[in-house]
């Protein structure tokens, strides 16, 4: 066929390039830490920052691919990292990288079906596909963008992370105010502190730069039902785009009762693990803003099918950022993939030597307030393998 062509357009014959062993022959995670500087520290509706956690997982083909992925720590990095270390590597070596489909399934079959989701086991199968997304970009030279069916364009970026805390509204005025001079048309502040501190600091925000400004909320699940109620119309009267999980992700009744007492969208989904989860966010219709993390809730693979599950119904994906770069990275391609993509969650936070230091740069921000996905080829972004050396596991809560 392609002879045929060939000759009739007078064009060479094209030859194909041959395609690298993509045997999975090792699979290794790295559980890293970092303490976080006092004067670096932010205090969120789940405590004060004092250390950031996160694992990163290799996958080596028989081909000499590697690729490289994020799970989240879960609030224990040694543990998730053990998980994918001895249970999942046994299950999954030797099968194809480019199989992602059936090695989520296998996963999904051996480990999650016959006992319940498992958070422990959606965090470190969200790290191996990650992996196995970036070693089918390299493979097909692709950017993973592409590979997904987008395209490269601008994705909004908000101003998120661990940042603009509980601190006194003149403070959390100055913080916000290099970020929005750096572009940024969208910021995330942290409440769940009290009702009435929390609506003093977004009136000090809105005040300062105006109603161009795109304010969203995210209380950390620091909020009991009394307290979001008193929040609710403080945050609409500023106009508050969302209101990110004021409670625990499973606390589906409380969520159904806030909803009567605004009209703030609420948003949640970054501890809601794979698209069975979401399928109840959407039978409620109570969540309308989704925010899946492909560090969390089943990898890159998952994601997609929640994001194209929830375009059906005309809701907007936000995915929730995770520690690293690698995650960041991988956020914006799938952005650039899905037709009912939001916002980018830009991490400003101070000194993510995760996102400076262990990785090339993930993204930039230009003045628009905008990012666009890497052209390398699958996630796009370089590992320094000698920072997870450097930077062991450190025990102990992060947040306290």
């Amino acid at each position: 066929y392609f002879a045929t062509c060939a000759r009739k357009r007078r064009m060479p014959i094209p030859i194909p390039t041959p395609n690298p062993d993509l045997k999975i022959t090792e699979i290794k995670a790295y559980p890293t830490s970092f303490p976080v500087k006092p004067e670096d520290s932010v205090s969120l509706g789940v405590g004060r920052a004092v250390k950031r956690d996160a694992i990163i997982v290799k996958v080596t083909t028989a081909g000499g691919l590697v690729g490289w992925g994020e799970s989240h720590h879960g609030r224990a990095p040694g543990a998730v990292a053990a998980l994918v270390n001895t249970t999942l590597r046994q299950l999954v070596l030797g099968m194809n990288a480019g199989d992602v489909v059936g090695v989520w399934k296998k996963i999904y079959d051996k480990q999650l079906a016959s006992h319940g989701m498992g958070a422990g086991t959606c965090l470190a199968m969200s790290g191996i596909d990650q992996a196995l997304w970036d070693i089918r970009g390299k493979a097909a030279g692709w950017p993973l963008y592409r590979l997904l069916g987008g395209v490269s364009r601008p994705i909004p970026a908000y101003a998120g992370g661990v940042v603009l805390g509980y601190q006194p509204p003149a403070q959390l005025v100055d913080e916000a105010r290099p970020l929005i001079e750096m572009g940024y048309k969208a910021v995330k502040l942290r409440i769940g502190d009290t009702a009435k501190r929390d609506v003093e600091r977004v009136a000090a925000v809105r005040k300062a730069f105006g109603d161009d400004l795109i304010i969203l909320t995210d209380a950390n699940t620091g909020y009991d039902i009394n307290a979001a109620r008193a929040a609710m119309p403080g945050l609409e009267a500023q106009g508050v785009g969302w209101l990110e999980e004021p409670f625990p992700a499973q606390d589906y009744r409380a969520y159904a009762e806030l909803r009567r007492y605004g009209g703030v969208p609420l948003a949640a989904g970054e501890n809601h693990y794979t698209r069975f989860e979401f399928s109840r966010l959407i039978e409620d219709n109570v969540i309308t803003i989704f925010q899946p993390d492909v560090s969390k809730t089943g990898g890159i693979t998952e994601v997609m099918r929640i994001a194209h599950m929830a375009s059906a119904y005309k809701i907007q994906v936000n995915p929730h950022s995770s520690m690293t770069g690698i995650n960041m990275a991988a956020c914006v391609h799938v952005l650039a993939a899905i037709d009912n993509g939001g916002y980018f969650e830009g991490d400003v936070s101070k000194n993510n030597l995760f996102r400076d230091e262990l990785v090339s740069t993930p993204y930039v921000v230009d003045k628009n307030g905008c990012v666009t996905p890497l052209e390398a080829p699958g996630i796009g972004v370089e590992v320094n393998e000698e920072f997870l050396i450097k930077h062991p596991v450190i025990e102990g809560p992060s947040y306290v």
